[in-house]
């Protein structure tokens, strides 16, 4: 049975007490069968991890080298060695706001599965690719530039987050079945490539405006695992009732 997740991306959000108040709240009330992940700022990670809480604390970037000349960039053996668990890769946000190339993010990906630490990848379409009824190719050529050098063995180490980027932040969503008709051929994608056992092993979470009213839906998909949430992780109460809704 495939793992159920559902993770926070906080994004450039919270004070350190409202970071901390939010995990301690989230921990109280774990959800069982549920993997809880949050991706806090990189300021407040060591804070969080201190707490030693039932939430995994994820880090929502770094750069693809050990150590260097790198001004303002975090390595992802200093997260490591803080105790970090998970990783964000390939965000909407970072691929348009940074520029970082499905070259890059195979970088990253590498990186991270070297030292231990497994990688949450997104993948989406914008509003153009889907209007050209050719999101799905585009979603796939970002897996096989990104992931499909790697092993079936380093593949269990890998969570992928569907996110139509046209649906983050912009208060749509997408319809349960547009996400599972998205899920269903990023799924064949990794059949294709690893075969179905492997295929069938990997969560695919939904990441785009996933919210208390509509998760339940969302989850009910057979090929949704879960959800990576945006705003509604920044609220204890929102986290949890998502974190149930299966």
């Amino acid at each position: 049975m495939r793992e159920k997740i559902v993770a926070g991306n906080w994004k450039m959000n919270l004070s350190e007490n409202e970071a901390i108040s939010l995990v301690q709240t989230i921990s109280l009330n774990k959800v069982e069968g549920v993997t809880q992940i949050v991706f806090p700022p990189f300021i407040y990670l060591t804070t969080l991890l201190k707490l030693n809480s039932q939430v995994f604390i994820g880090a929502q970037n770094f750069y693809p080298k050990d150590k260097g000349a790198f001004t303002g960039e975090v390595s992802i053996t200093q997260l490591k060695n803080i105790g970090v668990t998970h990783v964000l890769v390939g965000h909407s946000e970072r691929r348009t706001l940074f520029s970082e190339s499905n070259e890059f993010l195979k970088e990253k990906v590498d990186a991270a599965l070297n030292a231990g630490i497994k990688v949450v990848f997104c993948c989406g379409e914008p509003l153009e690719i889907r209007q050209e009824n050719t999101h799905e190719s585009f979603v796939s050529k970002q897996l096989e530039e990104s992931l499909f050098h790697l092993t079936s063995e380093q593949l269990k180490d890998i969570v992928i987050a569907y996110e139509p980027i046209w649906a983050i932040g912009t208060g749509l969503t997408a319809s349960s079945e547009q996400a599972e008709a998205m899920h269903a051929s990023i799924r064949k994608s990794l059949t294709n490539k690893y075969g179905a056992v492997s295929a069938d092993a990997i969560s695919i979470l939904y990441g785009g405006s996933c919210n208390p009213t509509n998760a339940h839906e969302l989850f009910s998909c057979n090929n949704v695992d879960g959800g990576l949430i945006g705003g509604a992780s920044l609220k204890a109460d929102e986290f949890h009732a998502i974190s149930t809704a299966y």
